[in-house]
């Protein structure tokens, strides 16, 4: 988890890493989620890590929808937990009467597709 850490914390601060583990034998079983304190880190990390070589290794990084935390969480810290609360991504403010479209004009919405926890 450190070198996870230390290699994708170049590009902003990690909040979050779950490091996926075999039950039985606690080995990784070589993916992790990572969340970012700003989604522009998530980006940044996206568009420059994916597909790299890493100690022989080609990489693949990317956005996460929907994701679940663990379910054996008994055992998190508060900081943790409050992630899994809330979301680990950019919360958008709502739409107000006082933005310049009315109410005729569609826009198209892009879901954010979740955070390298992202």
């Amino acid at each position: 988890e450190g070198d996870v850490i230390c290699v994708f914390s170049q590009y902003g601060e990690v909040v979050n890493i779950n490091l996926v583990r075999d039950k039985k034998t606690g080995k990784s079983k070589g993916f992790c989620f990572l969340c970012y304190e700003d989604q522009r880190s998530t980006v940044l990390a996206v568009d420059n890590f994916n597909g790299i070589k890493i100690k022989g290794r080609t990489i693949r990084v990317d956005h996460v929808a929907n994701y679940r935390p663990p379910k054996d969480s008994d055992d998190l810290d508060d900081v943790t937990k409050a992630l899994h609360a809330k979301g680990c991504g950019v919360k958008t403010p709502p739409h107000t009467s006082s933005d310049s479209l009315s109410e005729d004009d569609e826009v198209p919405v892009r879901k954010q597709k979740g955070e390298v926890c992202s």
